[in-house]
């Protein structure tokens, strides 16, 4: 395992994901067994946090505002053309928001994009909501993803529950299935 940054040393329970498969929910656990990307699934960890402070704002208040840099939400999307819906997922670092009305809905080829509903994202995926992660969605999803995220040794994610994330290496992000890089998927991020 590489060198972790040393934002991500204030994790006291931190174990290699395999190991902690159990702490998962069962789309992340078996995206994360049955990896087979270049980089290895050894190098994913888990770490175990408070439920009460999953949100960004609340969490980068607990652990560090310098995590801020270093993490990523994924949001479900809901694709509307021509009467039709799909469901998608974007990946974007914390610090910025994802183009939905612009880069996503073109790529996606959409007359309207918005955030899915609470509880179709959560029912879509099989996680809860303040924890959906790119790891064990849907396969026929489209992912979109930050190619800022790609460039990251370490991005800090949801785990697919509250209480807990995922410490990933950014290059596995690009390997997940589905997966497309945008370099202008969050326009504001550097």
């Amino acid at each position: 395992m590489r060198d972790l940054p040393a934002m991500f040393s204030r994790f006291d329970d931190a174990a290699p994901a395999p190991a902690r498969l159990g702490e998962l929910v069962p789309p992340v656990a078996e995206a994360i067994a049955g990896w087979a990307g270049d980089v290895p699934a050894e190098e994913f960890l888990y770490v175990d946090t408070d439920p009460a402070i999953a949100d960004t704002a609340a969490f980068v208040a607990h652990y560090g505002q310098e995590l801020l840099t270093a993490s990523a939400n994924c949001v479900v999307v809901a694709a509307k053309r021509g009467g039709e819906s799909a469901l998608a997922a974007c990946l974007v670092p914390s610090y910025g928001r994802a183009d939905v009305n612009g880069a996503v809905r073109r790529r996606l080829g959409a007359r309207k994009v918005s955030f899915a509903p609470m509880e179709t994202a959560v029912e879509a995926t099989g996680m809860e909501y303040g924890g959906i992660t790119p790891l064990g969605l849907p396969p026929a999803w489209p992912l979109l993803v930050d190619a800022a995220l790609i460039r990251m040794p370490y991005v800090l994610i949801g785990s697919g529950r509250r209480r807990g994330k995922l410490i990933v290496p950014g290059a596995a992000f690009a390997q997940l299935p589905s997966a497309e890089v945008l370099q202008d998927l969050a326009p504001d991020t550097p």
